[in-house]
C-alpha cells in the first residue's frame, strides 16, 4: 500500500512538473534561509552554556554616577573578591581578570603582538570549564613567572614542539615559562584570553614593587588594599539557589564599610548565561536581534509553506474528479488523506535534500557573511535538533490542510461538475497571499530603515575629523616624541601629528574621583578623562565653544578643557576659571569644546575632560592624504623600527575602528537585505503559480471575451486586479507593524533617524512593482493567446 502511495505521488509530481518545480523551489529557499537563521539563533543562545557551573556564576558590577553620567561598570575593585570569599558563606569561589589588551611577545628571534592578554587568578580554570590540555589544573601558575597559553598560540610560537617549559619574553626583558596550555576556546565563549599570567605577578609589579599612592600620603602595598582602582572583571561562583539580591547587598556593605567615602555603592550581579545577550543591568541587549531573527526565520518558513498550501488548494478543482473516482471504487477518506500527505512528504523530502546540499555548499560563505563559525556537524545534536524540529514543523504546516481539503470532496457532485472550492477556501487562499506579502513588505521596510540608520551614522558630523588618520601605540617612541614628530612632518603625505592617552573612537576610560567649585554634596559625576597634547584639539578640528585650548605652556598642566556635556552635568553657567580636581590633578577650567562622539551612537555624549600630560600620552595620531597614505605608513614604520625593532608594527585607521563599532549593525543590515530578497522571491514564486493557474481556469472566459471584442489591456486588468487588491491590503497591514518594530529598534540609538513616509511609499511601490511584473508574465501570455485555439480545446 505504502509503495503504491509513493508511486502515485511520484507520477502526479512528474505529470505536473511546472507546479512541482515552483513548490520545490519555494520550499528549498525557505528551508535554507529559515535554517540558516535558526542556526544563528541557536548559536547566539548557546553562548557560555558549555560551563557546567554556569548557572551559579555571576559577574559583579556597580552602578556609578548620577543623572547624565549614570552608568553601569562591569570592572570593579580587586579586594572585593577576597573579602567575599572570606566573609560570605554563599560564595564558593571567585575569579578576577585584569585585561591588559595588547602586548608584545618574543620567542627566540620571532616577534609577536597579542591582543587578548590578561592576568587572572588560578581559579579561572576551576570556576570556568576551560580545559588544560597540558599543565596542572590545580596549580596552573607554579610561580609569578608562569604563563598559560592557548593551543593556537602554542602552535604559532613553537610549531609541533612541546610548549611546556619553553621561555617567552614579554616586552623587553620579562622572561616567562610556559606552564600550561588551554584548549582553544569554543566559538560561543564570551571569555577568550589567549595568554594568561598569574594575578600574583600583577600584584607584585603594580603594588609590592611600586609605591602606589592616590593622595601622595598613604601607600598601598597590595591589590587587596586598593579600593580606588576599578579595573578588575570579577566573577563569583555561588552555591545553588542563592538569593542574588542578598549577595549584592552584602557586597555593598563590605565596600562601604572598608571605603566609606564611596557610599552609596549599589552593586549588581549578572548571570554568566546572560552576559552575551543582555546588558549588565539585565535590560535587553543583543537578545532583541536574536528574537527578531527567530521571528523572521519562522515567517520565511511560513511564506514557503503558504506557497504550497495556496497552489495545492487552488488546483484542488482540477483534481476533484480524480478524488471522486477513487472514492467510488472504494478509497476511504483516510486513504486519500494519506495519499496526499505522502505526496507532500515526497515533495518536501526533495526540497529538504536540495536545502541541505545548498546549506553545505553555502555554509563557508554564510559564516564569512555573518561572522559565525557554524557547521552542520553530525555530532552536534543541538544543531540537528533545530533542523529536525524545523523540518517537521514546516512539513506539518504545509501538508495537513491541503490533504484534508483534497480528501473531502463529494464524489457525485464532482463527477457532475458541480463541485466548488467554497467561499471559505477562496478567502483562506487570499488571506495567505496577504500574509505572504505583508511579511515581505515588513522586511523591505526594515531593510530600508536599517540602511538609512547606518548611512546616518556614517555621514553624521562626529564633532571631529577622522578622515585619513591612523594611530598606533608608541611604546619606546614615547620618550622621543618631539624629535619623531618633527621628522614625520618632513615626510610627503603627512599633514599633521599629535598624541593622546586615549582612543578617540571609543574612550572607555572614566573616573568618579573629582571635585569642582559648587559641586553639590550628593553629586556623583563620572568623567571620561582624555590625555591630550597641545595640538590635539586643532589636529581633530574640534570646535572651541569658549575659552582657550592648550598651548604647550607649563601652565597647561593645571588647566582643563571640558566638553559641553560635562559643563551641563556639573550645572555650571560660567565655567571658565572655575577650580576643578580630577583624581590627583588640580587646576582650573580654561576652555569648553563642542560635544564630540567618543563612543557608539547608541549612547548619549557623556561628560569628558581633556588634560595636558605628556607622560600619559602613549598613542600617536598621524593625519595623511589619501593618495600618499602608504608613504606616511612607511615613514611611521621607519620610526617604529628605530625604537621598537623587537616587536611587529601595527596600526589602525580611525575609519576602520569607527566601522568596527557598528559591525553588528552592518551585518544585521546585510542579512536583512538577503532575507527581504528571498522572502520576495518566494512570495513571487507563489504569485506566479497562482497567476498561471488563474489564467488556466479562465481560458474559456478569456477566449469568449476576446471574441466579443475585449482588448489585451482589458484581459490583463481582469487577471491582475484581484492580486493588486491583495497587495494593497498587505501594504496597509505591513506599514503599522513595520513602523512599530523599527521604531522600537531605533530606540537603542541616542542619535537616530526619523522614520518618514517615503520609506513606506518606496517599500509599497517596490512590492507592487515586483508583484505586477510577476503576474504580468502570465497575464500578457494569456491575453495574447489565440481565442480560437482556447475555445476549441475547451
Amino acid at each position: 500500500m505504502i509503495r503504491n502511495y509513493f508511486k502515485t505521488a511520484w507520477r502526479n509530481i512528474t505529470n505536473n512538473k511546472f507546479y512541482a518545480a515552483i513548490n520545490v523551489a519555494g520550499l528549498t529557499f525557505g528551508l535554507v534561509i529559515g535554517l540558516f537563521m535558526l542556526l544563528w539563533v541557536q548559536d547566539e543562545l548557546s553562548f557560555d552554556t558549555f560551563n557546567k557551573k554556569g548557572a551559579e556564576i555571576y559577574r559583579v558590577g556597580i552602578v556609578g554616577g548620577t543623572d547624565e553620567s549614570k552608568q553601569i561598570f562591569t570592572s570593579i575593585i580587586a579586594p572585593l573578591a577576597t573579602y567575599a570569599k572570606a566573609e560570605m558563606p554563599e560564595v564558593t569561589d571567585a575569579v578576577r581578570i585584569r585585561n591588559i589588551g595588547v602586548a608584545p611577545f618574543k620567542y627566540k628571534e620571532k616577534n609577536f603582538r597579542e591582543d587578548n592578554f590578561a592576568f587572572t587568578d588560578p581559579s579561572y580554570f576551576s570556576v570556568f570549564d576551560f580545559k588544560l590540555v597540558a599543565g596542572d589544573k590545580k596549580k596552573p601558575f607554579p610561580d609569578n613567572n608562569s604563563v598559560v597559553i592557548t593551543q593556537a598560540i602554542a602552535k604559532k610560537y613553537f610549531g609541533n614542539e612541546d610548549p611546556i617549559g619553553k621561555v617567552v619574553v614579554l616586552g623587553l626583558n620579562e622572561n616567562l615559562k610556559v606552564t600550561g596550555v588551554v584548549a582553544d576556546y569554543p566559538a560561543n565563549s564570551t571569555l577568550k584570553y589567549n595568554i594568561l599570567l598569574p594575578m600574583s605577578r600583577f600584584n607584585k609589579l603594580a603594588y609590592m614593587d611600586r609605591k602606589l599612592s592616590y593622595d601622595n600620603k598613604t601607600f598601598i602595598s597590595s591589590m587587596d588594599g586598593d579600593w580606588v582602582n576599578f579595573a578588575f572583571d570579577t566573577y563569583l561562583l555561588l552555591k545553588p539557589n542563592t538569593d542574588i539580591n542578598q549577595v549584592t547587598k552584602k557586597l555593598r556593605a563590605i565596600h562601604e564599610r572598608e571605603h566609606p567615602v564611596d557610599a552609596p555603592v549599589p552593586y549588581l550581579a549578572q548571570p554568566l548565561f546572560q552576559m552575551h545577550l543582555y546588558k549588565a543591568d539585565g535590560s535587553n541587549g543583543g537578545i532583541e536581534t536574536v528574537r527578531t531573527f527567530a521571528i523572521v526565520a519562522i515567517l520565511i518558513l511560513v511564506i514557503a509553506c503558504i506557497n504550497y498550501v495556496n497552489l495545492s488548494t487552488a488546483r484542488s478543482m482540477l483534481r476533484a474528479k480524480e478524488v471522486s473516482l477513487r472514492k467510488i471504487i472504494g478509497a476511504g477518506k483516510l486513504q486519500l488523506f494519506m495519499q496526499f500527505m505522502i505526496e507532500t512528504t515526497l515533495l518536501f523530502a526533495i526540497s529538504t535534500l536540495f536545502a541541505l546540499i545548498l546549506m553545505y555548499v553555502l555554509m563557508p560563505m554564510y559564516n564569512n557573511f555573518s561572522g559565525k563559525q557554524l557547521q552542520l556537524s553530525v555530532t552536534n545534536y543541538q544543531v540537528w535538533m533545530y533542523v529536525v524540529i524545523t523540518l517537521i514543523g514546516t512539513l506539518a504546516a504545509s501538508s495537513i490542510y491541503p490533504a484534508l481539503l483534497l480528501s473531502s470532496f463529494e464524489p457525485l457532485k464532482a463527477l457532475k461538475g458541480k463541485v466548488t472550492t467554497g467561499i471559505g477556501n477562496t478567502v483562506f487562499r487570499k488571506v495567505l497571499v496577504v500574509v505572504q506579502f505583508s511579511v515581505s513588505i515588513v522586511l523591505i521596510i526594515g531593510t530600508l530603515v536599517i540602511g538609512r540608520q547606518l548611512n546616518f551614522i556614517q555621514k553624521k558630523d562626529l564633532g571631529y575629523d577622522k578622515e585619513n588618520v591612523f594611530v598606533f601605540n608608541m611604546r619606546d617612541m614615547k620618550t622621543h616624541y618631539d624629535a619623531i614628530k618633527q621628522e614625520l612632518l618632513k615626510q610627503p603625505g603627512i599633514i599633521s601629528v599629535t598624541r593622546s592617552g586615549n582612543d578617540i573612537i571609543e574612550n572607555d576610560n572614566w573616573t568618579g574621583d573629582n571635585d569642582w567649585d559648587g559641586k553639590p554634596a550628593k553629586a556623583n559625576l563620572f568623567f571620561h578623562p582624555i590625555a591630550a597634547d597641545k595640538d590635539f584639539i586643532s589636529f581633530f578640528k574640534i570646535k572651541m565653544k569658549e575659552g582657550v585650548a592648550f598651548t604647550g605652556a607649563i601652565a597647561d598642566t593645571t588647566r582643563f578643557v571640558l566638553n559641553e556635556a560635562a559643563v551641563s552635568a556639573m550645572g555650571l553657567k560660567d565655567p571658565i576659571g572655575k577650580n576643578i580636581r580630577i583624581q590627583k590633578m588640580k587646576g582650573t577650567i580654561s576652555g569648553v569644546v563642542q560635544d564630540f562622539h567618543f563612543a557608539s551612537m547608541r549612547k548619549k555624549i557623556e561628560p569628558a575632560v581633556l588634560y595636558y600630560r605628556a607622560d600619559d600620552c602613549y598613542k600617536i595620531y598621524i593625519k595623511t592624504t589619501g593618495a600618499n597614505a602608504q608613504k606616511a605608513i612607511a615613514a611611521a614604520l621607519t620610526s617604529w623600527k628605530q625604537y621598537n625593532n623587537d616587536s611587529p608594527f601595527s596600526y589602525t585607521f580611525l575609519d576602520d575602528s569607527f566601522n568596527q563599532l557598528y559591525k553588528t549593525e552592518q551585518r544585521t543590515g546585510s542579512l536583512f537585505n538577503v532575507f527581504s530578497a528571498i522572502a520576495i522571491f518566494i512570495s513571487c514564486l507563489g504569485l506566479f503559480g497562482l497567476a498561471t493557474y488563474s489564467a488556466q481556469v479562465k481560458t474559456r472566459e478569456i477566449g469568449i471575451r476576446k471574441v466579443l471584442g475585449s482588448s489585451v489591456a482589458g484581459i490583463i486588468r481582469l487577471l491582475t486586479t484581484e492580486f493588486i487588491v491583495l497587495i494593497a491590503i498587505s501594504i496597509l497591514i505591513a506599514v503599522p507593524v513595520a513602523y512599530y518594530a523599527m521604531d522600537k529598534w531605533l530606540q537603542d540609538y541616542a542619535y537616530r533617524i526619523t522614520i518618514t513616509a517615503w520609506i513606506f511609499l518606496m517599500a509599497g511601490f517596490g512590492a507592487t512593482a515586483i508583484a505586477l511584473l510577476t503576474i504580468s508574465i502570465q497575464s500578457v501570455k494569456a491575453a495574447l493567446a489565440n481565442p480560437v485555439k482556447s475555445l476549441r480545446s475547451e
